[in-house]
């Protein structure tokens, strides 16, 4: 099967702090993949490395066989992004800013359909400041899909999200999953990742201390249920108990 995002030995680090000490990475065309660890272990630093948003010290990377550096404006034709922190201009009107953000793909998708998809139809003319923090939160997704991408990236995806419409969320994710599309997503929320996840790669201390399935993640630890295995691969469930 095609890999769609391939990294090797990526390293960053600022002065004597490692931050990305070594990663191996491999994701697969119509994958979800899971990056996990604990608030500061490297998650954020290793997506905007391979998204060459931040330039590495060392490594290989690319997306759909290309180099997020060299070639950035073609690739990111074909790759959607959401970061968790996002901010917009207060009197934007959410079908303006969708607009917006379309003007700049080739070959957009259609903003109505998704806002729709993700309930937000009824806020099409909306002032974006006007929505509540889960609102956004589908909104930020929704710009993320408008490229109309291969690949997309998504930080913390349902932050802020109530059940109901976290599983919205999923099922929209699932849908646009069985078409090909590849997502790579980090979360603090296990029964997500074991709802969307084929792949998870448990981050300590810039390196990989698990890369596999969340059965394997399971199997592997003393533990029955993934929250317990990730607490324990990460040490966490340790530190809180001293």
């Amino acid at each position: 099967m095609q890999s769609i995002i391939q990294v090797s030995g990526l390293r960053k680090s600022y002065g004597n702090l490692h931050i990305i000490d070594g990663i191996d990475l491999s994701v697969l065309k119509g994958e979800v993949f899971g990056l996990l660890g604990a608030n500061g272990a490297g998650k954020s630093t290793t997506i905007e490395c391979i998204l060459g948003t931040r330039k590495a010290d060392e490594g290989n990377i690319s997306i759909l066989g290309m180099s997020p550096q060299k070639e950035r404006k073609k690739l990111f034709e074909q790759v959607g992004v959401q970061f968790q922190e996002t901010s917009y201009p207060d009197k934007i009107r959410v079908d303006e800013l969708c607009q917006e953000t379309g003007c700049l793909y080739k070959n957009p998708a259609n903003y109505k359909e998704l806002l729709r998809q993700f309930g937000l139809a009824e806020k099409e003319k909306s002032f974006v400041s006007e929505l509540s923090g889960g609102q956004k939160q589908r909104l930020f997704i929704i710009l993320a899909l408008i490229p109309n991408p291969q690949v997309v990236f998504l930080d913390e995806l349902t932050t802020g999200l109530d059940t109901k419409a976290r599983r919205s969320v999923w099922k929209s994710l699932k849908e646009l999953k069985e078409k090909g599309l590849t997502i790579f997503l980090t979360s603090h929320f296990m029964d997500e990742v074991e709802e969307l996840c084929d792949r998870i790669g448990i981050i300590k201390d810039g390196q990989f201390i698990f890369c596999g399935t969340v059965s394997e993640a399971i199997v592997e630890s003393p533990y029955e249920k993934l929250e317990e295995a990730y607490l324990w691969f990460t040490g966490e469930e340790v530190a809180d108990n001293e």
